[in-house]
């Protein structure tokens, strides 16, 4: 059995015991491997997203949280590229790592001969890239993670004449454009929402201080209705324009918007 089976016979092995526990020396046996691959293999499991624990004790090992694991599903090659090509287009964005955590765990439960065939579907889709043009810098985690964090964080920012400022910033939500991606927030500083582009953002760390129930005001952004969509899992709105959440979305060509932080 190679390596990528036995995660995946793990996962299910665990999934199918779970809540109980499985010692290491238990799936050695079971997989023939050693106590110190299978350890190994629980820890890549747990860095791709799966929810796999210890429980210390004599009968204690390893444990699946059964409600947050997908069972094996039923996706096709063309799918699964599919949704590797939309979370490619997420870079730069708050988004990137979760997209790349949600790309794994889907892998990790697809049966093996549907990875190879939707890897070698892959194999024949490509990306051009403009020439000149710089990849987006990675979103730092703490910018990411603002709105489920729940925090109020300290900003120090750089506007578009590159001047610093240093704020206290209540986080409300993500404003997405073609070009560049924005923080919503309430300033403190100035008492009113402004957008913080992520670029400019020079650092960023939480504070201690919960974000209190600010509730978000759509006519804070200024833009037409028409260029404005909130995101939705409802699948009849793909293709229109998205922001996330409270995270609304607007088109760079309106030069009309939310009011940038100065």
């Amino acid at each position: 059995m190679n390596r990528t089976d036995r995660l995946y016979a793990m996962v299910e092995e665990l999934r199918a015991i779970a809540p109980r526990p499985r010692s290491a020396r238990w799936l050695a046996q079971r997989f023939e491997v050693c106590t110190r691959t299978v350890e190994r293999d629980i820890g890549a499991l747990q860095q791709s997203g799966v929810p796999i624990y210890a429980e210390p004790g004599r009968t204690g090992g390893y444990t699946l949280d059964k409600a947050r694991t997908l069972p094996p599903v039923n996706v096709t090659p063309a799918e699964a590229v599919a949704i590797a090509v939309a979370l490619r287009r997420l870079a730069g964005t708050p988004f990137q790592d979760a997209a790349r955590s949600a790309l794994q765990k889907l892998v990790a439960v697809m049966p093996e001969p549907d990875v190879g065939r939707a890897e070698a579907f892959g194999r024949r889709v490509h990306f051009v890239e403009a020439p000149g043009r710089p990849q987006p810098p990675p979103v730092p985690r703490v910018i990411a993670d603002a709105l489920s964090a729940g925090r109020v964080l300290r900003l120090e920012y750089a506007d578009r004449h590159d001047a610093v400022s240093r704020r206290l910033v209540e986080p409300l939500g993500y404003i997405g454009g073609r070009e560049h991606w924005y923080l919503l927030a309430w300033c403190r500083l100035r008492d009113g929402a402004r957008v913080f582009r992520l670029d400019r953002i020079r650092s960023a760390t939480w504070t201690d201080e919960v974000v209190p129930g600010r509730p978000f005001d759509p006519a804070w952004l200024d833009i037409p209705s028409h260029l404005v969509t909130p995101v939705t899992l409802d699948d009849n709105n793909m293709g229109r324009t998205t922001g996330v959440g409270a995270d609304m979305a607007f088109s760079q060509e309106d030069r009309r918007g939310p009011v940038p932080a100065r």
